[in-house]
């Protein structure tokens, strides 16, 4: 049976609009590109960046604004890791680019003892070297490609293991205060971008450092919210939704809200409403349940 080519095309087009649609959604929420910006775009030879990377060339040619784009690839020297391949997709584009070259894979070897997690040391020897050579191009921007179940994982690593409500912003400030570091598919589901990398035919470039560990506490977290979505459809949705709409005063954090000075004459802003506000009450199960009577 052959596919209809029209019907290819157009679900081809589909999934790129939607693409476009969520980035330029999360790029107006949080004001991440603005006119004369120059948007250093990361570029992994993963599928993520390589997505950031279409997207943002397709959003720029019908912006009402004026943006750069310089596309930039951190050669760690990882062993195999094929040199031609992203100068070659980038000229074909003609997106200009830059290629740094430093050796972090043989420091991340050296460093970090056999069987245990690279990801800490390996980003950070990373992140210090995209700063300078953001200064170094006069980027105003630094575009990386995580997605929502990055953000997710994220918010779920902390929780667990840090002991801290935080996720990964969409939009940051690094802590020199020289750079701002922005996430365009922010919204985006991990699925649309496997879908689109297949679609567009990406040439990818496995890591053979993050790629390599199985035991990862992050790998751990993606499956966990993969199970809660294939027995609750619309369970990421919800808790990806969640960060954005949060009620400081109903949580513990005095930081964040004054408990201290709360009384009977200060108008209440989040009270009793707040507890239930939006919770769906068919979704509790009333099996099992006793009811007790206080005298």
């Amino acid at each position: 049976m052959t596919t209809d080519p029209r019907k290819a095309a157009y679900e081809e087009n589909k999934l790129a609009k939607k693409l476009c649609r969520l980035a330029g959604q999360a790029i107006g929420d949080f004001k991440m590109i603005e006119d004369g910006d120059k948007v250093m775009v990361c570029l992994s030879g993963g599928k993520d960046s390589y997505a950031m990377l279409d997207v943002l060339l397709k959003l720029r040619a019908r912006a009402p604004i004026h943006f750069d784009i310089v596309a930039v690839n951190l050669d760690q020297k990882q062993p195999g890791f094929p040199e031609d391949v992203l100068p070659n997709y980038l000229r074909n584009l003609e997106v200009p680019f830059h290629i740094e070259e430093q050796d972090t894979y043989s420091i991340v070897k050296r460093v970090v003892p056999e069987g245990k997690t690279t990801c800490g040391l390996c980003s950070r020897l990373r992140r210090g070297i995209l700063y300078r050579v953001a200064d170094e191009l006069g980027a105003t921007k630094i575009a990386l490609g995580h997605h929502r179940e990055d953000i997710l994982e994220t918010l779920l690593l902390n929780m667990f293991y840090g002991g801290k409500l935080k996720a990964m912003p969409p939009k940051l400030k690094s802590d020199d205060g020289r750079h701002i570091v922005i996430r365009p598919l922010a919204y985006v589901p991990e699925k649309y971008l496997e879908a689109y990398a297949i679609q567009e035919n990406f040439p990818i470039i496995p890591c053979n450092l993050c790629g390599s560990q199985t035991n990862l506490q992050r790998v751990a977290m993606k499956e966990l919210l993969k199970s809660w979505e294939k027995s609750h459809p619309g369970r990421v949705e919800s808790i990806f939704k969640s960060l954005t709409q949060v009620t400081p005063s109903h949580l513990l954090d005095s930081e964040l809200f004054d408990f201290q000075d709360l009384s009977l004459n200060v108008s209440p802003n989040e009270g009793d409403k707040a507890i239930d506000e939006g919770f769906d009450s068919s979704c509790i199960s009333t099996e099992n349940v006793q009811l007790i009577q206080f005298n």
